[in-house]
């Protein structure tokens, strides 16, 4: 057995046992609601949650709007929807047990507004906010107005510091914690800076001791650090338990919890999460929003590898470098280098024959098919993101003033797909560089799926 012991969060002594927020629809009411319901900590992610009609059914369709500010601000409203109907479920599941929790990426479009929202209408229903993907300033300032606690997620101390001074030090009251994901291990969108190898992980150890020195010098002492990324067996982390260099400690599974009777993905995509092998995750910079993302080897993700592999630069003058002309359309001509004509020959000769510009002056080459769908998707957006790389959106001012990028995809559209059972092969599948591990869990041998008690039992157990 793990010497496991209650920790305050959000107000409560709860285990330190935490569901991580993922993605649309990858926790919801029913899995937050279960969790807290064995004392711990339950997380509804925010993004594009499910909302309902008059007869119970979640609907599918958000807009049929013409203009994509008009889309957008119907997104907007489906989320708060979302999220307030979502809390509503995990209360009535969990009672008065454990802590509910929201998660809210935060370069997603109006994040505050969609946060605002759902703390007014599901009032005394959340007791945390949980916020990453960018550096969420405001944060304190939003979950203190409705006192509620705020737990920021950052990848290192630096990170934190720079929240504190800018802003968290006038609100540290309701500063709940602070949850230190793992760049290099964790699941979906990683906090990896410019200054860090993605090919070379860094120890999780050392670096949550410098945020707990840093949590320290600022009287922060007692504030719990909550560990995510790559947390599967707590056994695997006893040496962070009862440490004085670590000090008050959570750990966020992310990954695991995934597969339980309760988790809402569907049965597919279970089932290609039980089957995965080690190396089959890879950590890349495919996602429109520029951040590093960990997502599983499918075809989806290796033909993004692909295009990226054929991609090749160009300029739009000849020069001594670029001298061979490479015709884009019937109205353009680009210049490549010599030694790269075979590499673009070959990618036309096996049909990807559309050729598009990226915004750092490179092209890379699609079937006509794809562009097509490109071409829908990007008439289609509905500016889910603050800024967005495939269709150029800024929620600032319209547009990001470069070019879509056709070396990502539209993020909205495949996370929504897979979240109501799309094909498997053909949406993105995020997930965290340990999930090879069902394969060898005992917890799922022979394709069990467990429910949310039996996980937290082997939890508690160090299994």
């Amino acid at each position: 057995m793990i010497n496991l012991k209650n920790v305050v969060i959000s107000g409560k002594e709860v285990l330190p046992i935490i569901e991580g927020g993922k993605g649309i629809n990858g926790t919801d009411g029913r899995s937050s609601g279960h969790f807290a319901k064995e004392g711990c900590v339950g997380t509804i992610s925010l993004v594009s949650a499910d909302y309902y009609d008059n007869n119970g059914k979640v609907v599918l369709e958000r807009s049929h709007k013409v203009k994509r500010l008009d889309r957008h601000a119907d997104l907007i409203e489906g989320a708060i929807k979302g999220g307030i109907a979502q809390a509503q479920i995990a209360h009535e599941i969990a009672g008065d047990n454990g802590r509910i929790h929201i998660n809210q990426l935060w370069e997603m479009a109006d994040s505050e507004s969609v946060i605002r929202g759902v703390l007014e209408g599901a009032k005394g229903l959340i007791h945390g906010v949980t916020c990453g993907a960018g550096l969420p300033y405001k944060l304190g300032e939003l979950a203190s107005s409705f006192g509620v606690y705020y737990y920021p997620i950052v990848s290192s101390a630096r990170a934190f510091q720079i929240l504190w001074k800018r802003a968290y030090v006038n609100y540290s009251a309701f500063l709940g914690g602070v949850v230190y994901e793992d760049p290099w291990l964790a699941g979906g969108h990683n906090g990896l800076s410019n200054a860090e190898n993605p090919e070379v992980p860094q120890d999780p150890y050392n670096r949550v001791c410098e945020l707990r020195s840093a949590l320290n010098k600022l009287g922060l002492n007692q504030t719990p650090i909550i560990i995510a990324g790559g947390v599967w067996c707590l056994k695997d982390w006893e040496n962070y338990l009862d440490n004085p260099e670590i000090g008050t400690v959570a750990f966020q599974f992310g990954t695991r919890p995934m597969i339980t009777t309760e988790s809402p993905i569907s049965d597919a995509w279970k089932k290609v999460m039980l089957n995965t092998k080690p190396g089959d995750v890879a950590l890349q910079q495919f996602s429109p929003t520029g951040f590093y993302s960990s997502a599983i080897k499918n075809k989806f993700l290796l033909r993004l590898m692909e295009r990226k592999n054929g991609e090749i630069s160009f300029a739009t003058e000849k020069s001594e470098q670029y001298d061979t002309p490479l015709s884009l359309s019937s109205s353009k001509t680009v210049y490549i280098a010599a030694s790269d004509l075979a590499k673009a020959n070959n990618q036309i000769n096996a049909g990807f024959s559309v050729i598009q510009e990226t915004p750092d002056s490179t092209v890379v080459f699609l079937t006509p098919d794809e562009w097509e769908i490109m071409k829908k998707d990007r008439a289609e957006c509905l500016g889910c993101l603050s800024q967005c790389q495939f269709s150029s959106w800024s929620g600032a001012n319209g547009t990001t003033g470069k070019i879509p990028d056709p070396r990502t995809y539209c993020i909205h559209k495949t996370l929504f797909d897979i979240a109501h059972n799309g094909k498997t092969d053909d949406n993105l599948l995020f997930a965290g560089h340990q999930v090879y591990k069902f394969r060898e869990d005992p917890l799922y041998a022979n394709g069990h799926i467990p429910t949310t008690h039996e996980l937290i039992e082997a939890i508690k157990a160090g299994r």
